[in-house]
């Protein structure tokens, strides 16, 4: 038997929305905590400030994951604002939501 582990896809932005980066991972709280504490300082997120997490969603494979990710890349920022805007209207940083 294989193991098949999950992944999401989660939606970062900085203070003031004006930058939307869109990834995935298989473990989200250490990633956004990577996000916020710019442990890549040269990677786009951390030069445009993005450490906030406004959107996420889980699937049980990866592979799901990654294909909705690059979906969701794929997609024009006003259709990936009323996505986030629909799940979280006020835009709030979502990362103290997450469980480990």
């Amino acid at each position: 038997m294989v193991f098949q582990k999950g992944g999401c896809v989660y939606i970062v932005t900085n203070k003031m929305h004006t930058v939307l980066y869109v990834g995935v991972t298989s473990a989200i709280t250490c990633r956004i905590w990577e996000h916020k504490n710019k442990v890549h300082p040269k990677s786009f997120t951390a030069k445009y400030n993005c450490d906030k997490l406004i959107y996420y969603y889980f699937y049980s494979h990866i592979e799901e994951a990654i294909a909705a990710e690059k979906s969701l890349k794929d997609r024009s920022r006003d259709y990936k604002n009323q996505l986030i805007s629909s799940l979280n209207s006020e835009w709030k940083d979502l990362y103290d939501t997450l469980e480990d």
